[in-house]
Formats: structure tokens, C-alpha cells, sequence
């Protein structure tokens, strides 16, 4: 069977995570992926060689000087036959290279574009990277005081997902209207969205999701922890009826730290399989 974008040409000039992580789904969707690396390649090659391989499978790689004319040249071959280009370009740089969206679009009228910045609007060419942009979200966890750089770099995989669905979208309007279009991704306001949990109270300290319901934590086994998500009623009345509690709302930290504290994690995951409960172990390494 065709998958979804069999047929469609992207043509990326994004390097480091946002755009590869983008265009490794797009590959997976059915479309053809050319990803132009400067002669410098991609930062992420070096710092993590085995991720960029990861994002790269698929897809054909070419070096281009872009500053050169023989460059110039050999991009519009690659863009002149493409739907989709996927930039994580400064707007300022991009215009440096004569490939602003004005001069694009003259050029490629049935091009569409998917930008990835730091930041909308008049802040586009604002420097920054997903550290600063969670920072600025609220979105850095705190541990004694003292605040723990993120596990995930949340900017730059939600930044990947939004510019694969404005992408489509981009894509759709382009089939339908034969006009290629403009979309802007930026990064702080993708991670501003996932933080709306926090904001509107879900997963702030003490919310529901925040350590303010006992059925939905992490507690300590014999030799590790184990998380719980015992939300919906059925699975929050059988974890009750496990540990003797009258009901759900009876149950609380104690009783599960108590209770959970008495066999390894693997004796939960075991248990937590039979009884058709939300649990895993948590893994810190």
C-alpha cells in the first residue's frame, strides 16, 4: 500500500534536532527526503553521532556551499522538483542566501515552506535553543533548590512534531489551491502549549497530575520504584480493592508507599499485568 505522502519531494536544510527529528517522520509517512548539509555538516553528526544516523536512515545526504553560485545552482535542481523545504534558519541567514520566502515563492510557486525559529514574528532571529526556551517556559524541573537540565529536549521534539503537521497542512493547501505556503514554527511557543498543564493547574505541584492524586505517582520498591497511573475509575477501584481500601478516595501515599515498598519491581510489574493496572518500572539510567 501507497503510505500517506508517497509521491511528495522535501528537501530539508535543517540541521541539529528540530529538522531531522521532522524530516525522519515525514520519511516514515512515505515521502522522499534530500537533506542538504553545509560543508561544515550537521553539529548533531559529531555530538551524537549514532542520533543523527537515526534521523538520517532513509534519506539521501548531499554537501552544498550555498554561499557559492556552483551551490545556488545545485539547490534549485533539488528545490525546483520538491513540495516541501524544511528550514531551521534564522530568517536574516536564510535572506542572506536570496532564499527568503518572497524570492522563494517567485521562484517555486508551488513550493511550500515549513520554517522552524526560535521564536514568532519579530523575535524569529532571537538566538536560543531548547534550554532557554523551557527555562523560559517554566518548564525546568527543580531538585533541592536547584534546577536539573531537562531530561528531554521537549522544545525541539514538539518543534519536530508541529512543523510535520504544518507541513501536511502546508502540503494539503498546495494540492488544493496549486499555490505553495509559508508556515513558521517556533520553538518557545510550542513548549509555552505543553506547558498549558502546568499553567492551568493539571500538572502543577499538588494538581492531579502533580502529585496531588496518590493514585498517579512514583513509589518505592525493594529494589527501584515503580510509576502508577491509576486515573480512570475501574483501574483506581482496583488498585483500591489490592491494598483494602474501602475506596479510591481512602487510598493515600502512605498506604501505596507501604504497600509498594514490600516486593521488588519486578514482582509489581508481574502483578500489575495480571490485574490489568497502569504500572511500569521507572528507569533512571
Amino acid at each position: 500500500m501507497d503510505q500517506p505522502l508517497s509521491g511528495v519531494a522535501v528537501v530539508s536544510l535543517a540541521v541539529n534536532l528540530p529538522g531531522p527529528a521532522a524530516t525522519r517522520r515525514l520519511r516514515q509517512l512515505g515521502a522522499s527526503v534530500t537533506k542538504v548539509e553545509p560543508p561544515s555538516g550537521d553539529p548533531l553528526a559529531f555530538a551524537a553521532p549514532d542520533y543523527y544516523g537515526f534521523f538520517a536512515e532513509g534519506q539521501e545526504t548531499v554537501t552544498v556551499d550555498l554561499k557559492s553560485a556552483d551551490g545556488q545552482r545545485e539547490l534549485d535542481s533539488y528545490l525546483c522538483d520538491a513540495d516541501l523545504l524544511v528550514t531551521s534558519h534564522r530568517p536574516r541567514a536564510l535572506a542572506r542566501l536570496g532564499l527568503d520566502w518572497a524570492t522563494l515563492h517567485a521562484r517555486y510557486p508551488r513550493l511550500s515552506q515549513v520554517a522552524i525559529v526560535g521564536s514568532h514574528g519579530e523575535d524569529a532571529d532571537t538566538p536560543g535553543h531548547d534550554l532557554t526556551y523551557q527555562a523560559q517556559a517554566g518548564t525546568i524541573a527543580v531538585a533541592e533548590g536547584t534546577p536539573v537540565l531537562p531530561a528531554l529536549p521537549v522544545a525541539d521534539l514538539g518543534g519536530a512534531e508541529r512543523a510535520v503537521a504544518d507541513g501536511v497542512a502546508a502540503l494539503f493547501h498546495a494540492a488544493r489551491t496549486g499555490e505553495g505556503m509559508f508556515v513558521e514554527v517556533g520553538l518557545a511557543q510550542v513548549v509555552d502549549d505543553f506547558a498549558a498543564s502546568r499553567r492551568f493547574g493539571l500538572s502543577a505541584p499538588g494538581g492531579p497530575l502533580g502529585g496531588g492524586l496518590p493514585l498517579y505517582g512514583m513509589y518505592p520498591a525493594r529494589d527501584g520504584y515503580v510509576a502508577v497511573a491509576a486515573i480512570e475509575p475501574h483501574f483506581a477501584v482496583a488498585l483500591a480493592d489490592a491494598v483494602g481500601a474501602d475506596s479510591p478516595l481512602s487510598v493515600t501515599v502512605d498506604t501505596l508507599t507501604d504497600f509498594f515498598a514490600a516486593e521488588s519491581v519486578g514482582h509489581w510489574q508481574a502483578w500489575a499485568e495480571e490485574r490489568d493496572v497502569p504500572l511500569a518500572v521507572v528507569r533512571t539510567g
